[in-house]
């Protein structure tokens, strides 16, 4: 799946690029990343890439020109790894505070994608025209301003490329995760089987996998409906799942 990031610190990019998942999978091409810097499609000596607001206000905000040929030289790139970029298949997205909220289901989504294009904004945001002509998403981490959209392009990078099949060491980690089935993640145990008093739950070390299976089940509703009610009162419980429910209300 191939990446665009546009971004006047794109050097922050290497400490997810050269590390972990993220990083094997671009090592085994599961994954490639194109870090662009609008300062380099700049025509002044300062390489200037913002301007006062137009009716005043505090702050600067990011000029469309640089930003429109950045986000073409990116589309470029993405055709010549192989993005259909004109059928919606390889999205411009603009990492917003006032985009839709990021989830599971759309991390999903993006991952069947060609590619992705990342536009990061900095200070008090991008002229909106560049936004309407070119933006095809805005996508948000959560409610809470950060100083830039380097940190939500990584956060969306990392939720998507190892949820591309074979990036994860196995297949199923990913399946297993929070938000997936729609229930908050049931605890783990490993060695030792004694920690500071504390043991490994019996059903665990009993191979009984159905037995396991139930247990881990019922400990995602008991902690998605202590600390997520919200995710709780959404979660449709398949046909075996509503047998084990009766034990827990038992």
């Amino acid at each position: 799946m191939f990446f665009a990031v546009i971004s006047i610190l794109p050097e922050m990019f290497t400490a997810m690029t050269d590390f972990g998942v993220v990083g094997r999978a671009i090592k085994r091409q599961q994954a490639s990343v194109a870090l662009i810097n609008p300062r380099d499609f700049t025509t002044d000596n300062y390489r200037r890439i913002d301007e006062r607001p137009f009716g005043g206000g505090p702050g600067m905000v990011m000029m469309a020109e640089p930003l429109e040929k950045a986000i073409l030289h990116a589309k470029d790139l993405a055709r010549q790894a192989g993005c259909r970029v004109d059928d919606g298949a390889c999205p411009v997205v603009y990492l917003s505070p006032q985009g839709k909220q990021l989830d599971e289901p759309s991390v999903v989504q993006m991952a069947s994608l060609d590619g992705m294009i990342l536009l990061c904004g900095r200070y008090e945001g991008i002229d909106e025209r560049l936004l309407k002509r070119y933006v095809d998403a805005e996508i948000s981490i959560g409610d809470y301003v950060l100083t830039g959209g380097e940190l939500p392009a990584m956060v969306v990078m990392d939720s998507v490329i190892r949820r591309l099949p074979q990036v994860m060491g196995d297949d199923l980690s990913a399946l297993q995760d929070s938000f997936v089935d729609g229930l908050l993640d049931c605890p783990h145990y490993t060695k030792p089987l004694d920690f500071h008093g504390d043991t490994v739950p019996d059903v665990l070390l009993s191979g009984h996998h159905a037995n396991i299976a139930k247990w881990r089940f019922l400990e995602q509703v008991k902690r998605t409906q202590a600390r997520r009610p919200d995710l709780w009162a959404k979660f449709s419980p398949a046909k075996q799942q509503l047998k084990w429910l009766k034990d827990l209300k038992d």
